[in-house]
């Protein structure tokens, strides 16, 4: 019989285990305890369970572990990019990153992606896979144990589109904020999207309370469909519709990032078409110098370019930030390390058939 994944089962599925085998409800809470408080490796190590017990979560679960194939520490602000493997051999990348309100990390929801944006390392080599819950939550509890250092927000903003692998993350989401176990507040996650307009309205009745991040990067449909093909699915109409749909039902502001393009997409006549979309809607916008990719020729705008960007927002009364670069001199951006890995190694895949989806 194939193990089962017990770190992506909820509380009320070991619950029903528990039922199922025999065992009082009450340790359904104590696995979860064991689990997602303590963070244990091993059923061995939950020695409040009868021996038998825990032989018998051994011989029908796994607990998901993950191994770090490389780690890499920026001199410039100690932010730390791992390339962490997989049970299968396939890689992702998750970056801890510290600021002053506590420390941040950005996790992967797939290996590997479908959306082709044109601007991002991660989609280069294709999508292979989605990341189960466990391997999500995974990549937290490696990373604390790791540096020995509390996680306090994650974003989801690693390799892959969140949405897209909907139901494995709203099953994250459910046991990361689950009190019986982490108990994390919702609040402090960050989930962002291309756009995937049915999805995003399916997001907006989870009433999950977190924080939702769109990748706008054009103010048209011509240019976001050059660089962003899912803008041809949905375009800009579409997209900023169900945006105003979320923030009505959720009464929480949307997030834009916005990946300035030399030449492509950072004039003063962009932002103020930016800031004609945007009017009225409860939002913010983050500007960002679109991180270099060898297999792309797209360059950042220079400073001059953002400062004149954000003045013509803020003109129109749009918040809007500048994001602070960190881990630059690691190749911190989405993608990056496990594509210098895949192309040097030509050979980082998983022993998985050829379709999986």
């Amino acid at each position: 019989m194939e193990k089962r994944e017990i770190t992506a089962m909820t509380y009320d599925e070991l619950a029903a285990f528990c039922k199922t085998a025999g065992v009082p409800s009450f340790r359904a809470g104590q696995i979860f305890g064991w689990l997602h408080q303590k963070k244990v490796g091993s059923f061995s190590e939950m020695t409040n369970l009868p021996a038998q017990f825990r032989d018998k979560l051994n011989d029908n679960y796994y607990i998901t572990s993950l191994k770090i194939r490389k780690k890499l520490v920026s001199a410039l602000d100690d932010t730390v990019k791992y390339l962490y493997e997989l049970p299968d051999g396939c890689c992702v990348e998750t970056v801890f990153m510290r600021y002053h309100h506590g420390n941040s990390l950005c996790i992967s929801t797939q290996v590997g992606c479908k959306m082709g944006c044109r601007f991002c390392a991660s989609t280069i080599a294709g999508f292979v896979r989605n990341l189960s819950a466990g391997e999500l939550l995974a990549q937290i509890t490696e990373t604390e144990r790791d540096l020995s250092l509390p996680v306090d927000s994650i974003v989801l903003m690693g390799i892959g589109e969140p949405l897209d692998n909907y139901d494995e993350v709203v099953r994250f989401l459910r046991i990361l904020s689950d009190p019986r176990g982490r108990g994390m507040s919702l609040r402090h996650l960050s989930l962002s999207t291309c756009g995937l307009v049915d999805r995003i309205d399916r997001l907006a009745e989870e009433a999950f309370g977190l924080t939702l991040s769109v990748s706008l990067h054009a103010p048209d449909d011509e240019t976001r469909s050059e660089i962003m093909p899912v803008n041809r699915r949905y375009p800009l109409s579409e997209l900023l519709a169900a945006c105003r749909r979320y923030t009505e039902k959720t009464h929480r502001r949307i997030s834009f990032e916005y990946a300035l393009i030399d030449g492509v997409n950072d004039d003063k006549k962009d932002a103020e078409k930016l800031a004609a979309l945007l009017h009225g809607m409860l939002c913010h916008v983050n500007l960002i110098p679109v991180n270099p990719v060898a297999e792309r020729d797209y360059k950042k705008s220079n400073r001059e370019k953002l400062a004149a960007f954000q003045a013509v927002l803020q003109k129109h009364g749009i918040e809007t930030t500048i994001r602070r670069t960190l881990g630059a001199d690691i190749n911190a951006a989405c993608g990056q390390l496990r594509r210098s890995e895949t192309v040097k190694e030509a050979n980082v895949t998983c022993n998985l058939p050829e379709k999986v989806t």
